[in-house]
């Protein structure tokens, strides 16, 4: 009679989770990789090291063609006039490490102010600016998506000081017509602080007019920008996702 009354409380919906068992709900079907974690400077185990010293200069080249004519030694250092920079690698989903800084002696303001960019598939800016004290129009300043998202918060440190971008992208899909599947997106994480929280990108970065999508390839070169400004950048590193 037990069992009767048992199964007839377990076939009602009201009682259904309490009758199932935990292994009913435990996934074996992808045993996770194992990655080493990076400690200080250090990337994680399965990283693409894409500036950790001079060296690593021969993994990028001028937008220009040709190869990039940085200043390439401890620190990587725009050499304002020579064009941007871009990695031979191409990439899609990723997870991407860069430490700026913008010099000391920085002058200027507003725009004219340290500026540089990060730009994802060459296409998608994060924006590089001493906002420590210099204002500027929101979805400008630095750690914006440029002209697109303002950031959360202003989190920069002051000309002179190291500042980290730890940065998460999602590549857009396009369908075989070259229509837009899915949207782009992207979340910034500026020294430690949460400043853009999974938003999506209206498409490429435009200086000018509304941005919009063009299919692309699934798999485009990381580009930094030349904007005459002498900023520096060390222990760039990238996870594919």
């Amino acid at each position: 009679m037990k069992r009767i009354v048992a199964a007839i409380l377990c076939t009602s919906l009201a009682y259904s989770v309490a009758c199932q068992r935990p292994e009913e709900t435990e996934d074996w079907s992808r045993k996770p990789e194992k990655v080493t974690p990076g400690e200080g400077t250090k990337p994680p185990s399965d990283a693409i090291v894409l500036y950790g010293g001079p060296e690593d200069i021969e993994k990028w080249e001028s937008e220009r063609k040709g190869p990039a004519r940085w200043d390439a030694g401890e620190v990587l250092t725009i050499v304002p006039g020579k064009g941007g920079i871009r990695t031979k690698q191409a990439f899609g989903d990723v997870q991407l490490h860069v430490e700026w800084r913008v010099p000391a002696g920085v002058e200027g303001k507003g725009q004219d102010r340290g500026n540089s960019g990060i730009f994802l598939m060459g296409l998608y800016e994060v924006q590089v600016l001493d906002s420590y004290e210099n204002e500027t129009y929101y979805n400008g300043q630095a750690s914006s998506i440029y002209k697109q998202h303002i950031p959360l918060v202003n989190a920069s440190r002051p000309p002179g000081k190291w500042q980290t971008y730890d940065i998460i992208f999602r590549a857009p899909r396009f369908n075989s017509d070259g229509t837009l599947a899915e949207p782009a997106f992207a979340t910034v994480i500026h020294n430690g602080v949460l400043v853009q929280n999974h938003v999506e990108l209206l498409g490429p970065t435009r200086y000018i007019g509304k941005p919009a999508y063009k299919a692309h390839p699934e798999k485009l070169p990381l580009m930094i920008q030349d904007h005459d400004h002498t900023d520096s950048f060390r222990n760039i590193w990238i996870r594919e996702l």
